[in-house]
């Protein structure tokens, strides 16, 4: 057997070995994710939100924001997380033309607003395995746009700070009540 051959089997026997290792690791009665639900409660999705009616929620952020003179970025999402409707208030940050897409992205996504996350990794060690989800973001300002109950899309908002992000994100969201 070459040498390159004999490094082969034992890095594969080491790996396998690790495996079985790990895979015994005992379930941590602490750990509140270990917990199974009987039933899974989610909001369904629905027909994606029109341009106008994401027009109206961008209307009602840009309008909140606006009278308490905050520059913010405001992005409306279909329920796939794909961007309906785009606006970027004059001075808002640079960084919060992506950051607002994302937050409404995840928020449509995941069917539940983004400060969820902020506040679930806020709780420490049993949560750190959130920033590992596809395409999460943990910041405040993502909200889903729910009618007849079901989501139709999400709005997000960025340019201030996280809560002033929700206020205006939620702003928009109500716009659709």
């Amino acid at each position: 057997m070459s040498l390159k051959s004999a490094l082969t089997v034992a890095a594969a026997g080491a790996l396998f070995a690790a495996g079985v290792t790990f895979a015994q690791v005992p379930p941590d009665p602490n750990n509140p994710n270990e917990a199974v639900p009987e039933k899974h409660t989610y909001t369904p999705y629905g027909e994606t939100i029109t341009l106008a009616q994401a027009k109206k929620v961008a209307d009602a952020a840009l309008a909140d924001a606006t009278k308490r003179e905050w520059q913010m970025c405001i992005a409306v999402v279909g329920p796939t997380g794909d961007l309906i409707y785009f606006e970027k208030m004059d001075q808002c940050q640079f960084a919060s033309v992506s950051i607002a897409q994302h937050k409404a992205r995840t928020a449509a996504r995941y069917r539940r607003p983004t400060v969820v996350f902020e506040r679930l990794l806020g709780k420490g060690a049993f949560f750190s395995y959130l920033p590992t989800l596809d395409d999460v973001i943990a910041s405040r300002g993502g909200n889903p746009i729910i009618v007849g109950g079901k989501i139709i899309g999400a709005i997000g908002v960025s340019g201030g700070t996280g809560s002033q992000d929700d206020v205006i994100s939620q702003a928009g969201a109500a716009a659709m009540k």
